[in-house]
């Protein structure tokens, strides 16, 4: 009989996490820049320019350094060249909680533009635990990363105000910042909310509740617009806010105590997409249609609010064009770590799909 089945998987990546073992020789020593040269046929220092891309070496001798590279499996060491230029081209990206699709999507956009610019991405997930945060934080410093990103986390805890103090940083997503030298990319949150509540009341509903995020100030940004607008359409009396917690399973549990209040809500405008979705869920609980019963709006257009089995009317954040505005931050201030503070917001637009309809008389 054939025996267990190995896990390649595992083999593979401990093959590449140790020097490659040889036929019962040991592991085979690391090759070393004395070996790239000798194999090419030139002086060490012809292979740090090379390297380092310089100009001032002829192709032919440029070729022969890299192929001689490739055949021996030579990697720089990027510590000692991050001691040699005193920067490591490392960005710190701190994220509030990688289950929300809308982080996932800004990184992508994030990433892009970081890896023109010759900046290398690490990615740690706070899932919105301060211990976590500045132990991400910690970590990236010890790195020495270049710059870091925060993603819907306010620089509140002593450890991210030192970081930012000698840090070139960026936060997305958060306005409540009181610190120099940190620039700033958000969504227009209110502008957005007043287009999901103008749609709704379009459609003649007039019982429009919300479902607040409790974690971010883009949360109570977006609250604040759904009440302006709720008051400029003299629906004042409507107003329906309930708290929710910025997931799934807390967009239902909301939706499930503004459902079953009498008279219950025709709408509702949920804080973002993944709220939303638990909005449906609760809904379809209760036996409630969408949108013949319930219309609902939710807010940033993640990927799967477009797919078919969803078809989420949002309201769209530009999640790569986002990423872009904050790598293009994040890469002047590294260049000049003096500039003054900048906030950059976002345009948002509102995509109609078929999770809203005109309430029913």
């Amino acid at each position: 009989m054939s025996g267990p089945p190995v896990n390649t998987t595992v083999t593979r990546a401990r093959e590449f996490a140790d020097p490659v073992l040889q036929d019962g020789a040991g592991p085979r020593p690391r090759p070393t820049i004395r070996n790239v040269a000798e194999r090419a046929g030139v002086s060490k220092s012809l292979v740090s320019l090379v390297l380092r891309g310089s100009p001032h070496v002829s192709e032919h001798r440029r070729q022969a350094v890299l192929q001689a590279a490739r055949e021996l499996g030579y990697r720089p060491n990027a510590v000692a060249r991050s001691l040699v230029e005193g920067r490591t081209h490392l960005v710190g990206a701190l994220v509030a909680d990688l289950h929300n699709p809308f982080y996932a999507e800004f990184l992508d956009g994030l990433q892009e533009s970081l890896h023109g610019d010759g900046l290398r991405l690490l990615i740690g997930n706070s899932q919105w635990d301060p211990a976590f945060e500045d132990e991400a934080v910690e970590a990236f410093l010890e790195l020495r990363v270049d710059g870091l990103v925060l993603l819907g986390i306010a620089p509140t805890s002593e450890t991210l105000v030192e970081a930012t103090g000698y840090t070139p940083t960026v936060v997305v997503g958060e306005r409540d910042i009181e610190l120099g030298g940190v620039d700033i990319v958000v969504d227009d949150d209110q502008l957005g909310a007043r287009l999901a509540i103008d749609h709704l009341v379009e459609l003649g509903h007039r019982r429009i509740a919300h479902i607040e995020g409790t974690r971010f100030s883009s949360g109570r940004f977006r609250c604040e617009g759904y009440l302006v607008a709720m008051r400029r359409h003299a629906l004042a009396p409507y107003i329906m806010v309930e708290q929710g917690e910025s997931t799934e399973e807390g967009g239902a549990e909301a939706a499930r105590r503004l459902l079953t209040r009498d008279p219950r809500p025709t709408a509702i405008f949920a804080a973002n997409d993944t709220v939303a979705i638990g909005v449906l869920a609760a809904a379809a609980e209760l036996g409630l249609r969408v949108p013949e019963d319930l219309s609902v709006v939710g807010y940033d257009n993640v990927h799967l609010a477009g797919t078919q089995p969803i078809s989420l009317t949002t309201v769209e954040q530009p999640r790569r064009a986002m990423g872009r505005s904050a790598a293009s931050l994040l890469s002047d201030r590294i260049g000049d770590p003096g500039k003054t503070a900048r906030l950059r917001e976002i345009t948002p637009k509102l995509v109609v799909r078929r999770s809203t309809g005109p309430a029913r008389p």
